[in-house]
């Protein structure tokens, strides 16, 4: 009797005969043609029969062929429809549940419409009808502008100024999420629209400037009111983004003309220092010519007064003589003379020589030079 073991699939060549055993070939073996591969028909049931056998059913008994007598499909029992709910649930929950980090916010999605925000730790959004974003909130971005970085062009720096110079500004713009819904669904491009209101917002200041306060004093002042007006236009489009601080890294003439402006800078400086000098000169001529004025008027002013209360005083004192004379006339005659001999003779070199005894003056030498005598000795002790 012929075997049944003629190949791993159970479907070889039957029997040891040789070629007068074609009478026994399967029906699915043509005449002429060599050694046989097993049939898809008979992988599939191979197949399912194996299956059968790991997802817990048995196996059929094996019919002459090699293939299984059993049922047409596979069987499930109840421990494999367990463990694929379980896994079905397990997979669920690991979909549902997130992580939220203290820096984040998430925004959760109702069907695609915005539903609730999401705070730090563990959320649950239940998947597929729900599902969640997770946005850095306290994470501090950087735009560059007019460094020529990603996403910014070349020339983006260079600003026009009031009294038509152009000035090169590069400066840093930091911000951060403040509200994760807005910044979502409100802005299609967060990073580029933050760019163009902040450069726009640099040209409106810088327009109304002119270019010696940027390069010097309103460094800060200009920094503090485009920051302000960044932050206006973003609340605006409720873009829920918020300007932490903006740093004003440069402002220089362009680099063409850098040499011809420093030099304009210096000779303006030259200017400035001469002009001073010259008004500090006017200043102090200025001051030194009221001085003398004020000088010369009050030295008139006091001799005004002196002349006047002089005059004051003389009239005082000639109505009051007047009052003496008419009360004695006699003695203020001879008083008034007194005084003007004394005014008179007080000022004049004179010698006057007694009179002993009515001789007129025969003990004195008829002639001496006493007045002579007197301005030499006067002479000699002044030189002395």
């Amino acid at each position: 009797m012929a075997s049944n073991n003629g190949g791993p699939w159970g479907s070889g060549p039957r029997g040891g005969g040789g070629d007068n055993d074609d009478d026994r070939k399967p029906a699915n073996r043509r005449p002429g043609d060599g050694p046989q591969i097993p049939e898809i028909d008979e992988l599939m049931k191979k197949g399912q029969e194996q299956l059968r056998v790991l997802m817990g059913g048995r196996g059929g008994n094996r019919g002459p062929g090699g293939t299984g007598g059993g049922s047409g499909g596979p069987t499930f029992g109840r421990g494999t429809v367990g463990i694929a709910a379980l896994a079905v649930l397990g997979l669920w929950v690991f979909s549902s549940f997130y992580t939220v980090r203290p820096e984040e916010q998430s925004v959760e999605l109702f069907l695609g419409k915005y539903s609730a925000t999401g705070g730090p730790g563990l959320n649950f959004a239940p998947w597929p009808l729900v599902t969640a974003e997770v946005v850095p909130v306290t994470r501090e971005q950087t735009e560059q502008i007019g460094l020529g970085g990603p996403g910014g062009r070349v020339d983006e720096g260079l600003m026009l100024t009031t009294d038509e110079n152009i000035v090169d500004i590069d400066f840093e713009v930091v911000w951060n999420i403040s509200d994760p819904a807005k910044y979502l669904f409100n802005l299609r491009d967060a990073r580029q629209t933050i760019r163009a209101v902040s450069e726009s917002a640099m040209r409106e200041v810088i327009a109304r400037s002119e270019l010696s306060p940027i390069l010097n004093r309103d460094r800060d002042a200009i920094a503090t009111t485009v920051l302000e007006l960044i932050q206006t236009t973003l609340n605006s489009y409720d873009s829920g983004m918020n300007i932490v601080r903006l740093n004003l890294d440069k402002a220089d003439p362009p680099r063409e003309v850098i040499d011809s402006f420093r030099e304009v800078q210096a000779a303006e400086q030259t200017r400035d220092t001469l002009q001073r000098q010259a008004d500090a000169y006017a200043n102090q001529v200025v001051a030194g010519a009221r001085g003398e004025s004020a000088r010369l008027l009050e030295e008139a002013e006091a001799y005004r007064a002196q002349v006047v209360n002089e005059a004051s005083g003389e009239a005082s004192r000639f109505t009051a003589v007047l009052q003496e004379y008419i009360k004695a006339p006699e003695v203020t005659r001879k008083r008034l003379y007194l005084e003007t001999m004394e005014t008179v003779l007080g000022g004049v070199d004179k010698i006057i020589l007694d009179n002993q005894n009515g001789a007129g003056g025969q003990g004195v030498v008829p002639y001496l030079p006493l007045n002579e005598l007197r301005r030499n000795t006067t002479t000699t002790g002044a030189g002395n």
